[in-house]
């Protein structure tokens, strides 16, 4: 290698992050980063090394890439397993004079190449690697509206010499089926076609399975030297590391018959120096043949619109090469867009995730977020309970955990309701009138509100908690409530937020005519709320935090006399935003949080994490400590608790929970994370099993992102929306002391500038007018406002 080479490699950084993208520049030391692409019928995860986790809808989801045994059908799974057959997209190269070979991006032969980068972008997922003086340059696109891959390479020779290769994409197609499968080369197409019956045993599912696209193909835009269709062909004696094929001069041009396929091709590249090699391959399901010609043929003119956003413009971007700020104006809207478009690839999306994915929606395309609401309204039963799932199409059910009864969901409807309202002031939606699943009555969206605030107020005990039936927001918290006594006191204060939420829609956004024949609900639920409130204070307050609840045997737990799951982190932040708890109380319960809770990766859920199963919780302690519900840092939760801290004026502690959401320089290693999307999760248990803790879950389907953003807009920028205009209250934490950016409002442009200065009081300058209240006043939209903030600067704690 160049001494130069060697100069780049010392001072390239492992992990860098620019404005177009965020790149690792080393295979080996983060082996599961990875990064994702996605349309509104499939989504594609890519690994740094090359694997594949790949899964689009018609209309349930399916795959088209499969393991090389049975699989069960499920959804993606936190910290996904890799193995060396899992599917994945790989490039061989051969040397012919050399006979040398090594595999791209890194799997499966793993030879160290001279130099790698691995780049997440907006639209595309790319590597760049340079091996013996050869510059290969992969790019993994998504068309837009069609349900297929896209790859291309680029190969140029920076040698002096002529280079002789062989170039062998390996796609993984897999055991596709144990009823049908089989594979072979198609001239007239250029494709390597692989079909498969999908399994059935009644004659009925016949029908039904018409329309599934069971065909897997692997389409070139180049001719190719020679192909091969037949997995155990391909690997031989050699297996994936040296397989016997590609130690062959040439492919046996083979398919098979009933045998595990795979796509691959042979091409042969003579390279004179700075000569350039480039082709197009496309991957993945089809119906049949003609629908593989149809997907080919427009291809080119499809190109152009790949991975195009849903959303016209974002909310907010802020200047600065911070981490986090590279975060929240590129890859934060992307990351709250995909849940929006994708809806988590399922056509039954839990109620609760619904709901708080399209109040994210609200801030990218409230259009999108307003036809949720409704979807999701028309499906309350007229007893005002929501779902457990919201179906998106006439024949979609209620599967997996959405079969079992959750107490929580219709307390999401005010909450992000409110969000939407603050975001567009669409007044119009609470006047439209939507039916209910069981009935033919239909009503105003405020009177769909009531009922739903209304069921959940019938549902307490006679303690005046709420119960939780077979869980809350807390899905595996499953046998506190099963046998119908089980109490939440998170829920508790959650139906207390929700009602707070809806007397803010009912005061800010309905009219004073309205207003009157709202007045006697509102009356009622407000002393509801403080019935709730001092419901949960009277029986699930510890002497220094919360309780989580009062199980069906009456047992008390997240307590003080719990070895484990002594205190959870749900309760304590929304006792904070009822505001349930008292001054003395918030003290006690802050410093508990801090003290038992807070690590360096960010806020566990609960600790100690359960080690054995406890029958009067449930499933959550039977979950690996520090994993998920149990234990871990899970963000969402996590979010909540930043939301809260801002509506106390804890600004340094809140933008310490968020900032702490994203991996840093200094922690990269053990997150093993890009900093392009925050997970679900971080491993927890950090005083259990500290070796373990701040592991990624990789999963990027999480609630967190739209309430990240709320805190974002909301809270740090204070840049806030209502009925008149626009509210102006950032706020900063003391490690912030300058914010500069620009804040896209209802067709309006807002470049504003904060600073923390010694001043006794705020000041705020519009168009460089000062202004006597912190509101921006009937905004025009297409009109662009100057705003500068003077803030006092708080001392050092």
């Amino acid at each position: 290698m160049a001494k130069h080479d060697n100069i780049h490699r010392a001072i390239t950084p492992l992990v860098s992050v620019s404005a177009d993208d965020v790149s690792l520049h080393c295979a080996k030391k983060m082996p599961h980063a990875n990064g994702y692409l996605y349309n509104k019928d499939m989504l594609l995860q890519l690994n740094c090394r090359g694997f594949a986790i790949s899964q689009f809808m018609q209309p349930e989801p399916a795959k088209y890439s499969h393991g090389p045994s049975l699989e069960a059908k499920t959804f993606i799974q936190p910290e996904h397993h890799y193995y060396a057959h899992h599917p994945g997209r790989f490039f061989y190269v051969k040397d012919l004079d050399t006979q040398e070979v090594f595999s791209l991006p890194h799997e499966p032969m793993r030879k160290t190449l001279d130099s790698f980068k691995f780049s997440q972008r907006n639209n595309e997922i790319c590597w760049h690697i340079i091996h013996q003086e050869v510059s290969f340059e992969i790019t993994a696109q998504l068309v837009n509206d069609a349900v297929v891959e896209c790859w291309q390479i680029h190969v140029v020779n920076q040698s002096k010499v002529n280079k002789n290769l062989a170039l062998y994409p390996y796609f993984t197609i897999g055991y596709q089926s144990w009823m049908n499968q089989q594979a072979d080369f198609c001239p007239q197409l250029n494709a390597i076609v692989a079909k498969s019956i999908t399994p059935y045993q009644k004659v009925e599912q016949y029908y039904e399975h018409q329309s599934l696209q069971d065909t897997t193909f692997l389409w070139s835009q180049g001719k190719a030297d020679a192909w091969l269709a037949n997995q155990q062909l391909f690997e031989g004696e050699g297996g994936l590391t040296l397989p016997d094929a590609i130690v062959q001069s040439e492919l046996p041009n083979q398919g098979t018959q009933y045998q595990v396929a795979c796509g691959c091709l042979q091409y042969n590249l003579a390279l004179a120096p700075n000569e350039r090699f480039q082709n197009t391959w496309l991957f993945g399901p089809a119906k049949d043949e003609n629908a593989i010609k149809e997907i080919s043929a427009n291809f080119l003119s499809t190109i152009d619109s790949n991975g195009k956003e849903e959303f016209s413009s974002t909310s907010v971007s802020l200047s600065g090469d911070d981490r986090l700020f590279h975060y929240i104006n590129h890859w934060l809207p992307r990351q709250i867009n995909m849940h929006g478009v994708t809806n988590r690839l399922t056509t039954d999306p839990q109620t609760r995730n619904y709901l708080q994915d399209n109040m994210g929606m609200s801030f990218l395309a409230p259009l999108r977020a307003k036809q949720a609401f409704l979807t999701a309204i028309s499906q309350q039963h007229i007893t005002g309970e929501m779902p457990d799932g919201i179906l998106l199409n006439p024949d979609a059910e209620l599967k997996y955990i959405n079969q079992v009864p959750h107490s929580d969901h219709s307390a999401w409807l005010a909450i992000c309701l409110l969000c939407y309202l603050d975001e567009t002031n669409d007044v119009d939606i609470l006047h439209h009138r939507c039916g209910y699943l069981d009935s033919e009555q239909q009503d105003s969206v405020l009177t769909h509100l009531e009922k739903a605030i209304d069921y959940l107020l019938l549902q307490r005990d006679e303690r005046g908690l709420c119960y939780i039936s077979q869980g809350d927001w807390c899905d595996p918290m499953n046998m506190v409530g099963h046998l119908g006594k089980g109490v939440s006191s998170w829920l508790s204060l959650a139906c207390a937020y929700s009602i707070d939420c809806f007397v803010t829609i009912v005061k800010n956004y309905v009219s004073s005519t309205q207003q009157n024949s709202c007045q006697a609900n509102v009356l009622r639920f407000t002393q509801a709320k403080e019935a709730l409130n001092h419901a949960v204070n009277q029986h699930c307050w510890d002497g220094d935090w919360y309780a989580r609840g009062i199980n069906d045997h009456g047992r008390v737990f997240g307590t003080k006399a719990d070895e484990e799951g002594r205190i959870y982190l749900n309760p304590q932040s929304w006792a904070l935003l009822s505001q349930a708890v008292s001054p003395a109380k918030q003290y006690s319960m802050l410093n508990a949080v801090q003290s038992q809770l807070l690590t360096p990766y960010g806020v566990m859920m609960l600790s100690p994490s359960y080690t054995a199963m406890d029958e009067g919780i449930g499933r959550i302690t039977q979950k690996s400590p520090g994993v998920a519900e149990n234990g871990s840092v899970y963000n969402h939760a996590s979010v909540f608790y930043a939301y809260a801290l801002y509506q106390i004026g804890e600004y340094d502690m809140a933008f310490s929970v968020l900032s702490k959401m994203l991996p840093s320089e200094a922690d990269q290693l053990i997150r093993g994370q890009l900093p392009s999307f925050i997970p679900n999760y971080y491993r927890g248990a950090y005083h259990q099993f500290p070796d373990y803790a701040g592991k990624s879950s990789h999963l990027f389907n999480t609630g967190t992102v739209a309430w990240v953003y709320r805190c974002v807009v909301e809270e740090l920028c204070g840049l806030k929306g209502n009925k008149e205009g626009l509210l102006i209250q950032p706020k900063l934490p003391r490690s912030l002391p300058t914010l500069t950016g620009t804040r896209n409002f209802r067709g309006a442009t807002i470049e504003f500038s904060y600073q923390q200065i010694e001043i006794d009081e705020t000041k705020i300058w519009l168009n460089e007018q000062q202004l006597k209240h912190p509101r921006i006043d009937s905004i025009e939209a297409g009109k662009t406002y100057q705003l500068r903030v003077d803030l006092p600067r708080r001392p050092s704690e």
